[in-house]
């Protein structure tokens, strides 16, 4: 069994279903998609319905489906119209249109349920995963195991989970004590280009030599994943991570799609 987590797909299915047939999954792998499955790539809905099929799968609310939620929860309300339309919202917003009714209002109900935060021990380490960080100001426990582990995240703002940025990339440290205790934090959310202005805290360059996006670790136990899919071809990349050994499986966005 191994244990895998992606994020900010963003819309890109083409280049995720490529690169989870190289992965070739088993029926007893687990994956973590830490969100933004939507907006701003052409086939959002084709995104959502691949993320459900995989096996043992885990999701998360990213700040993207959040958006989405606002909007459809308040279809009346011009603000959050305007906040899904100028993040890219109009391609999941036609897809759900061209769906079936039944069918459409399943996905949103799915999406509306899907939880802020998961945790996952492989090996002897913990990763707490998220969509965009924690509050590192939060009270930490004496021991981390999966029931403090839970307690911290529960008690983290939904907000914070969903749409922090500088605040957690920026901290001169993060979970991890002297001893090497505590846990890794995996997020996305911030394309990993943007941490150039943030930390110099980083394990590698945020551009490979190709000048595609590529995953960073800043200080000891915080990771970015969020390789700029978003940003489309040229200079994003779809990774999905396995836990087990650290081992990056990248697909480029190719033009078009």
């Amino acid at each position: 069994m191994s244990t895998y987590v992606f994020s900010d797909v963003h819309g890109h299915r083409a280049p995720l279903e490529r690169v989870l047939g190289r992965i070739s999954p088993s029926d007893d792998d687990r994956f973590f998609c830490l969100g933004d499955m939507i907006d701003r790539g052409p086939d959002p809905i084709g995104v959502l319905r691949l993320v459900r099929s995989l096996p043992n799968v885990h999701v998360l609310m990213g700040n993207h489906e959040d958006l989405m939620i606002s909007c459809l929860d308040n279809p009346h309300d011009p603000l959050a119209t305007m906040n899904w339309g100028i993040n890219g919202g109009a391609a999941t917003s036609d897809g759900l249109a061209n769906m079936p009714v039944d069918e459409a209002n399943e996905l949103v109900s799915w999406v509306q349920g899907l939880p802020r935060w998961d945790q996952v021990v492989v090996g002897d380490t913990r990763y707490l995963l998220v969509h965009a960080g924690v509050c590192l100001d939060a009270q930490e426990p004496d021991v981390w195991d999966e029931d403090s582990a839970a307690a911290y995240l529960s008690a983290q703002d939904g907000e914070d989970l969903s749409w922090i940025r500088e605040e957690f990339w920026g901290a001169p440290h993060g979970l991890s004590r002297e001893d090497g205790s505590g846990p890794i934090v995996v997020a996305g959310h911030t394309p990993t280009p943007y941490l150039e202005r943030m930390t110099k805290d980083v394990d590698r360059s945020p551009m490979d030599e190709r000048g595609l996006a590529q995953m960073v670790r800043v200080g000891k136990d915080r990771w970015d994943i969020d390789c700029c899919a978003a940003g489309g071809h040229g200079i994003g990349q779809v990774l999905v991570l396995r836990l087990d050994d650290g081992e990056e499986f990248y697909e480029p966005v190719g033009e078009g799609e």
